[in-house]
């Protein structure tokens, strides 16, 4: 398979629409009740791809690798023209491993170690933010010929992560500092980068940030840049049921009132809008203990533990704040119990959900949870001796001949400068 060698023998390939319900109540009757695993629909990739080009065509999205740095995860998106958002070298050497053009990858972390930095100019990868005095003076030492985005700050006030804490400038009283600082050292500044805050649920911000960017466009113009790119970060939707419709036709509006040139190419940085809904987990219930009411004997709560926990796939509770909604296979009506919901390690702080009505649930009963393709699998360890998820990938046919013939075009066309302001015009560049 020419779309992913590697990879290839663990994708099940199938006629239709691939039916998640339909494989796990498949794979339950036939896998063992040790393990948990996750089940991959390879098209839900797809389809959210095409989304993106339907709503915000102008944009360009560079995934974030640091939501989900699975294999199939990044050959997917190299397939389709997607771009790449790099936190570190690893990441920058993941994607290049898939014959992605160093054009192509935004090194969008705005403190680089000094090594990380040496990388990427040794493999021609320019394009990075920075947020610092300190960090200018770092890039023109270890890679003084980088293609600079200043990274400000404008965070919604509703962000499942948010990360102003940490990155990002002021845009009115550290920015025009910074940039003249870039302009001193003789480093190239290109343009402006933010992140409104992972999960955001404040979309009128994106209008807001980009008319600070517009600002330090116009600024950076007194000093002599000519300034062409704007990155408008992630913060994107991407469970099953939501959507980038409110939050496109934003971005759209500011875009049209502040950057009508198209000349300046804009960029995005997605990471849960991707993966999010493509991954469902399924676990199952290793062990069980019923609390009773000392007075009256009756139940007071049911305990269940799964063979998944925070230290693995449900590290997104502690890390990402994400909200666990299990779902249950088969018919389980009765009476409900207050319930919590409990990993597998010997840490009380293993705790998926405290309370949760559920009827009552026995020893090898399959539990379901969705939307678990976002900074789940790659901080996931096997702490206490317990395996990590398998991971399951399906696709149809439709779709895995389609990147497969898109793959090698995506690879041909990756010296093609034409082709760099919009990433959607290389298939029809080869």
């Amino acid at each position: 398979m020419k779309f992913l060698e590697n990879e290839s023998d663990k994708i099940e390939i199938v006629d239709g629409t691939v039916d998640v319900p339909a494989i796990i109540d498949s794979m339950v009757e036939q896998l063992p009740t040790d393990n948990p695993f996750y089940v991959m629909d390879i098209g839900d990739i797809v389809r959210k791809h095409q989304q993106w080009i339907e709503k915000m065509p102008r944009v360009v999205p560079h995934y974030a690798v640091k939501c989900n740095d699975a294999d199939i995860v990044c050959a997917t998106l190299a397939a389709l023209g997607a771009s790449f958002d790099c936190a570190s070298k690893g990441e920058i050497a993941k994607v290049l491993s898939l014959g992605v053009a160093p054009e192509r990858i935004i090194f969008a972390n705005p403190m680089k170690p000094a090594s990380h930095l040496r990388y990427a100019n040794s493999n021609a990868v320019k394009t990075m933010t920075y947020d610092s005095d300190t960090e200018l003076h770092k890039i023109k030492q270890y890679c003084p010929d980088a293609k600079l985005v200043i990274r400000i700050r404008c965070e919604a006030e509703k962000a499942q992560c948010p990360l102003g804490k940490k990155f990002g400038c002021d845009p009115v009283e550290e920015a025009p500092r910074l940039i003249k600082i870039a302009r001193s050292l003789g480093l190239e500044v290109i343009g402006v980068s933010f992140h409104v805050g992972s999960g955001c649920a404040d979309f009128p911000i994106y209008y807001k940030a980009i008319s600070y960017a517009r600002d330090l466009f116009d600024y950076a113009a007194q000093l002599g840049y000519t300034f062409n790119l704007l990155d408008i970060g992630g913060g994107f939707p991407g469970d099953t049921g939501t959507s980038i419709d409110e939050v496109a036709l934003i971005v759209n509006t500011a875009l049209e009132t502040f950057f009508p040139d198209k000349a300046v190419r804009v960029i995005s940085e997605p990471g849960r809008y991707y993966v999010s809904s493509a991954f469902t987990l399924v676990t199952n219930v290793q062990s069980k203990r019923v609390c009773l009411n000392a007075k009256t004997g009756s139940i007071d709560r049911m305990m269940y533990y799964l063979n998944d926990g925070v230290y693995a796939s449900f590290n997104c509770v502690l890390y990402d704040h994400q909200v666990p909604r299990p779902k249950l296979i088969g018919d389980q009506g009765g009476k409900l119990y207050n319930s919590t919901i409990w990993g597998p390690t010997c840490d009380a702080l293993d705790q998926l959900i405290e309370t949760i009505a559920l009827p009552e649930l026995q020893i090898d009963d399959w539990v379901v949870f969705e939307n678990m393709g976002a900074y789940t699998i790659p901080v996931a360890s096997p702490f206490n001796g317990f395996e990590l998820p398998k991971i399951y990938c399906y696709i149809s046919k439709s779709h895995w001949e389609m990147l497969e013939t898109l793959f090698p075009l995506q690879n041909e066309c990756s010296s093609c400068t034409e082709c760099l302001p919009n990433s959607y015009e290389t298939v029809a560049c080869a």
